[in-house]
């Protein structure tokens, strides 16, 4: 450093120093690669041997390339610098390697051919565990020659060279000597002495312990933000193991020294993150808590989120079958003219388990696919898979039969059938109501709602609703009335509701006997009572829906669509 301030006074006495301050200083990121820098601003590196995450998918290895230069500058040899950087870097192939090597392989079955593959992959590999997989030796090989199982192949924790009979000692020191240990920590003919020339922002590799504090970075930007009248492009990386403590120290620090701005960013804080210094590969032959206590602090998130992900994809894979006597219920509608029938199978807790569907007139080969597309979808759900994720993929798909439906209160047009019976397993389960054309509130005309139990009352009598929800279909019981006091101030007693149903019976014919003394026993429970209760009578006898029009208030409004039209004056609800 200070031969290269030296350098720098020499060429401003012999071509003048600039008055001009710089605005910021770049590059940052990315940007400092494409600029052919080994680090990204006035920071130290990120590591000696970084794995940079690509925009597109895949990794490529970085490595600083003052190593070199900085050893022969202290005074090391050229054969010396070149193991210190083979050590830290890797050889790049298993040819000669302790443990799992060319020879090693040969026993197990690898031809010529296979190790061609391995070798071509290694290259830009930052674990040799990585490699052995069925894309890279290919599924064949691994099956008839290797005698490995298809399941094991596809698990996601299977270490193939663990299956081969390879000990972690010997899968670490191929997997050093390939890969590099990416320290110089331990390397041979380094000295002690010379290890901080070489410390980075993070611990480097395996087993690297060393790093820069915080307040190194931060004293790094003090002394050149005098020479900036704008901010630093600087991120200040701070352990994994760094408090909120820590972090606010670090900006006292910063604003104490006169630094613009700063961006703090304690490594393994993302699950993902561009930039790494050591890829982390679970020791199989370790108990879990010893395996993540050795691992460095930056890598232990995405050890964790791994194993959730792992154990989360285990749990999937257990199938949960429904009881042998289920809850359900049977919906039956016309979609374009075309009958169909959706039942249903629940779980104890009310959970949607399985579906049938049941169709004629449409052929034996057609009804098979149906039924058969029915088993896949509860095959599906007993596995796991959410109801949302089958009705975000079916509904709005439109093949014939389409149209018009008839039997269903909530869905009046589809564009195909699995249109239709997703609609209807989303309002009946997710409570979509988005996916219906006829809401609750359309159905439910007076407004008389669910009602309410009784505070003073208890167990069972308590709230007859739940008790039946505990006995009934949850989809069933998705949009119909249950009465439990009327929602009136107190329940209506038998002699009231009597008394209604003898006032209609009297002034009906004796074959709307059935029509006249639900809506008594609808409108008593209400509340209605006189002339009002009279016109709403009347207005549904004759086939209205009992609603007074908001503009001229006879009781004449008939449905149209999702609104309502009025038969005398024209008038609408406002959508129609």
């Amino acid at each position: 450093a200070a031969a290269a301030w030296r350098h720098a006074l020499e060429l401003g006495e012999a071509h003048g120093y600039r008055n001009a301050q710089a605005t910021v200083i770049a590059p940052t990121g990315t940007i400092g690669l494409v600029m052919d820098c080994d680090t990204t601003g006035i920071e130290p590196d990120f590591a000696l041997v970084k794995f940079k995450k690509l925009a597109g998918g895949g990794y490529f290895r970085i490595i600083n390339r003052a190593v070199p230069e900085a050893l022969a500058a202290l005074g090391y040899a050229e054969s010396e610098i070149g193991e210190i950087v083979t050590y830290a870097v890797g050889n790049g192939t298993l040819r000669d390697a302790p443990g799992v090597n060319h020879v090693a392989l040969s026993k197990k079955g690898f031809t010529t051919e296979i190790l061609d593959k391995v070798e071509a992959a290694l290259i830009n590999a930052f674990d040799i565990t990585f490699v052995f997989n069925k894309w890279t030796l290919g599924e064949t090989f691994c099956v008839e020659t290797l005698g490995l199982t298809l399941s094991d192949l596809d698990d996601v924790s299977f270490n193939l060279l663990s299956a081969l009979g390879f000990s972690s000692g010997d899968i670490k020191a191929a997997n050093t000597y390939c890969c590099g240990a990416m320290t110089l920590e331990g390397a041979p003919h380094l000295r002690e002495d010379d290890l901080p020339v070489f410390d980075c922002a993070n611990q480097c590799g395996h087993n690297g312990t060393r790093f820069l504090t915080a307040e190194s970075h931060i004293r790094m930007m003090a002394v050149a933000q005098p020479f900036i009248s704008g901010a630093i492009s600087k991120t200040i990386n701070m352990p994994n193991s760094a408090t909120v403590e820590d972090c606010k120290e670090a900006y006292l620090l910063s604003w104490r020294l006169g630094l613009k701005a700063n961006a703090l960013y304690r490594d393994g804080s993302k699950l993902s993150q561009p930039l790494s210094a050591i890829a982390i590969q679970e020791d199989e032959d370790a108990g879990a808590e010893e395996t993540l206590a050795d691992i460095p602090p930056a890598a232990r998130p995405s050890v964790v989120a791994e194993r959730l992900v792992r154990d989360l994809a285990l749990r999937r894979s257990v199938r949960l079958r429904l009881p042998q006597r289920r809850k359900g219920y049977t919906q039956k509608a016309s979609v374009g003219g075309h009958k169909v029938y959706l039942r249903t199978g629940e779980y104890d807790d009310g959970r949607l388990g399985e579906i049938f569907i049941d169709m004629h007139k449409e052929g034996a080969a057609f009804r098979s696919l149906m039924n058969n597309f029915a088993i896949a979808i509860s095959i599906g759900l007993q596995y796991g898979v959410p109801l949302e994720e089958f009705v975000d993929a079916y509904t709005f798909t439109r093949f014939e039969p389409q149209g018009l439906v008839e039997g269903n209160e909530a869905i009046k047009m589809a564009t195909s059938l699995l249109d239709y019976m997703f609609r209807e397993l989303a309002i009946s389960y997710l409570g979509r109501n988005d996916l219906a054309h006829v809401g609750p509130d359309d159905l439910r005309h007076d407004s008389i709602g669910k009602g309410t139990s009784s505070s003073s009352a208890s167990g069972a009598e308590a709230d007859p609703l739940a008790a039946m929800m505990g006995l009934a279909s949850n989809g069933y019981v998705r949009s119909n009335l249950y009465v439990v006091n009327g929602g009136a101030s107190a329940p209506a007693s038998e002699s009231q509701a009597s008394t209604a149903v003898e006032a209609v019976g009297s002034a009906v014919p004796s074959t709307q006997d059935g029509v006249a003394a639900a809506i008594a026993l609808e409108a008593t429970a209400a509340g209605l009572t006189g002339g009002r209760f009279s016109f709403v009578r009347e207005a549904r006898i004759k086939g209205y829906e009992g609603d007074a029009c908001n503009e001229c208030g006879n009781f004449t409004l008939v449905r149209n669509g999702t609104c309502m039209k009025c038969d005398t004056c024209g008038g609408t609800s406002g959508c129609s």
